[in-house]
């Protein structure tokens, strides 16, 4: 299996904030690529550990291909939401957890997985495509309202009701089967279109959300990575959608300020159990990198410590 280009975002950034004992046990809960799993790699020793996560089957067989010579790294099939699976007998000894969010490079480029309003190609969106609604059966079954719901929340995108309305009267003259079928759809119901962004972008981005389960994962995961931290261990976020930052950045916030008890009750602040303190203000991509990789621009890094 050949490698598909894919450049890692924040690469130097996250893995310098993860790793800070090279002999200590890593997830990597975004395989990807491995981009930044080579890399964490690079910064363990012999007795360090990393176990790389991904619903992909390709990233999966890719991860076998590039890193199985290397008795330091495990790779495991499914979602990051089910990291303490994954990793059981493990829990409060994992050093770091490094979650680099949204769809990767490859899956975009490659016009049969069905994320593309550009390529066109069957309309799937699934990252584990062994299993799963896909796309085309969403769109073709869902209810207008249900529809325009998922388009406003997870897309944030204004025009939703139209957007829904306009996808329902197509199917009912023939269902949705290819990508740019529903672009062009949607397209032509979107009356202000945005300098720079294809008008199909928000409804694509919350399809994919939706038929992935991506922000109840994400929250799964988030939670999931309280227990598996050893004290000291780094929790590390990429976000690349407002939708994904805001959730890291309040889970961050209530567990730095720990639970909120009423008011005038007699309980010290030392004595309220608080499990994260954040590292560091939220990061973002340099002007070279942006450069070389225009997908690094709306990317945000926040990092957390177990207490």
């Amino acid at each position: 299996m050949s490698q598909e280009l894919h450049r890692s975002v924040l690469l130097r950034e996250a893995v310098d904030a993860l790793v800070t004992d090279p002999g200590g046990f890593y997830i990597d809960g975004t395989f990807g690529r491995g981009g930044h799993s080579a890399a964490i790699l690079e910064k363990l020793g012999e007795r360090g550990e990393l176990l790389g996560i991904d619903k992909d089957p390709q990233a999966v067989a890719y991860a076998r291909e590039r890193f199985g010579g290397d008795d330091r790294f495990t790779i495991w099939h499914g979602s990051f939401a089910d990291m303490a699976e994954a990793a059981s007998g493990r829990e409060g000894q994992v050093s770091g957890i490094l979650l680099d969010l949204g769809v990767s490079s490859p899956q975009l480029d490659q016009a049969e997985r069905g994320f593309s309003f550009i390529h066109d190609g069957p309309l799937d969106m699934r990252m584990d495509t062994s299993s799963g609604q896909s796309a085309a059966e969403w769109v073709n079954s869902e209810s207008e309202a249900e529809m325009a719901r998922v388009f406003r929340e997870y897309g944030e995108e204004r025009f939703a009701r139209r957007m829904a309305a306009a996808i329902v009267r197509r199917r009912a003259e023939q269902p949705f089967e290819r990508t740019l079928d529903l672009a062009e759809v949607v397209k032509a119901a979107n009356p202000a279109w945005e300098k720079g962004k294809h008008p199909a972008t928000r409804v694509f981005q919350a399809i994919r959300i939706h038929v992935n389960g991506e922000l109840e994962d994400l929250q799964r995961a988030l939670e999931a990575a309280i227990a598996l931290l050893a004290p000291g261990g780094h929790l590390v976020v990429i976000s690349f959608h407002s939708l994904e930052d805001r959730m890291v950045k309040r889970f961050i916030r209530e567990k730095e300020r720990g639970p909120q008890l009423p008011k005038g009750l007699p309980v010290m602040d030392s004595e309220i159990k608080k499990t994260l303190r954040s590292v560091g203000k939220a990061v973002k991509a340099e002007a070279q990198e942006v450069g070389e990789n225009v997908r690094s621009r709306s990317a945000v890094m926040r990092v957390a410590e177990k207490l």
